[in-house]
């Protein structure tokens, strides 16, 4: 079974995985931002594209007030 790798952190992953950097380079900067101070929880391409969603909500919902 291929499983793609988990790194340790976003640090990680962004190094590694050009598909995780790719994504992660056309998300607001206010996502990036947020991202990178939970550097930690991040070590694949799918919960990257999981926590940006989730952010991106939080961000649109901060921007609706």
């Amino acid at each position: 079974m291929d499983e793609f790798p988990s790194y340790l952190c976003l640090t990680d992953l962004l190094d590694q995985d050009l598909s995780s950097y790719e994504y992660f380079q056309t998300l607001a900067p206010e996502v990036q931002t947020a991202l990178r101070r939970e550097d930690g929880g991040v070590g694949t391409l799918e919960e990257l594209q999981a926590r940006a969603a989730r952010l991106g909500e939080i961000e649109e919902s901060k921007r609706a007030f």
